[in-house]
């Protein structure tokens, strides 16, 4: 129920985006093949285009939430309907892997979405040990 694993770049280098790491971020291979070389798309409820998140820059509380059930993402804002509509984040077998996790307690998450800061600081820390 896992999937592998891409170093995708926030914004893709045929954009231009450089590989650094304010430009990188770790993203399942469905959906790096989903997102492709966009970094827009249409809000599903306005047709506006508008971006995708951004991890690095943006806090995943304030454009998405949990189902009640803890099986699909809900998008709060353009910015998250877009997302989940551009990357297919409530496909099948996400929600499938999603019921598991929940039978067993491990989803959905009970705490805040760290800030990116806070996790890249963590780690230096201790890599540093």
């Amino acid at each position: 129920m896992g999937y592998e694993m891409d170093i995708d770049h926030l914004i893709p280098e045929a954009l231009g985006g450089k590989t650094v790491e304010e430009n990188l971020w770790l993203a399942c291979n469905r959906c790096n093949k989903q997102k492709g070389d966009r970094v827009n798309a249409a809000d599903p409820q306005t047709g506006a285009l508008v971006p995708l998140f951004n991890p690095r820059t943006q806090k995943w509380n304030e454009h998405f939430a949990w189902s009640d059930s803890g099986e699909q993402i809900i998008g709060l804002t353009p910015v998250g309907r877009a997302t989940v509509e551009a990357l297919h984040l409530n496909r099948e077998v996400l929600a499938h892997a999603r019921r598991v996790w929940v039978a067993v307690g491990l989803h959905p998450p009970k705490d805040e979405t760290p800030d990116v800061s806070e996790v890249t600081s963590e780690v230096a820390e201790e890599g540093d040990g």
